[in-house]
């Protein structure tokens, strides 16, 4: 079950597919895209999935000033970014989707793995730990600081969090996944006796 936020190389799928109860996270409404801009990030996302970025991101261009900064649009956007792991960028509209829609998980899972992404896993680790909690049912979240703590050494920390992202997630899929991750390989032997 892909929602599809990111895919790259099989590790940022990891992102939307595990916020299976978004809606539960969120604590306001947004307003929906209406035609023609809700066309254009359909037709930025189909671009995205073809892998023709440039026109994707035209598309996304074509959409009103005032809708530039809907979560939805700079998710797609970032998404992009993320594709074409030009990180700096990623890091940029994730935190602008931090400022404009706070309660959604999204802005803090990309703008942490577009700081892992640029070698600073400590801050991805500093920046996205504290919202753990405010995201209770998101299995991304505790499932990449597994990942970051996994990366910085702190195997104890690292499996605590993966037991966390399996309360939440599944013990099969979340398993899977880490045994592909190149993030989690200092505990693969360990995941697989779980």
């Amino acid at each position: 079950m892909v929602h599809g936020l990111f895919f790259l190389d099989g590790l940022f799928c990891v992102i939307c597919w595990l916020l299976p109860n978004q809606k539960k996270n969120e604590r306001r409404t947004m307003h929906e895209l209406t035609p023609p801009d809700s066309h254009y990030l359909n037709a930025a996302t189909g671009w995205c999935e073809l892998g023709n970025f440039a026109e994707a991101q035209a598309e996304l261009h074509r959409i009103s000033a005032p809708n530039r900064d809907h979560p939805q649009v700079l998710a797609e956007e970032c998404r992009i970014y993320a594709a074409e792991k030009q990180w700096l960028p990623a890091l940029e509209v994730a935190r602008r989707l931090i400022e404009v829609a706070p309660d959604i998980p999204m802005g803090w899972i990309n703008q942490s793995y577009g700081l892992h992404e640029m070698k600073l896993t400590q801050e991805a680790r500093n920046q996205l730990a504290p919202v753990a909690e405010q995201f209770p049912a998101v299995s991304t979240i505790p499932y990449n600081l597994a990942c970051y703590a996994c990366q910085l050494g702190n195997l104890t920390e690292a499996s605590q969090w993966l037991a966390k992202a399996i309360e939440i997630g599944g013990a099969e899929d979340i398993k899977r996944m880490a045994l592909s991750d190149p993030d989690m390989q200092p505990m693969w032997e360990e995941i697989k006796k779980l």
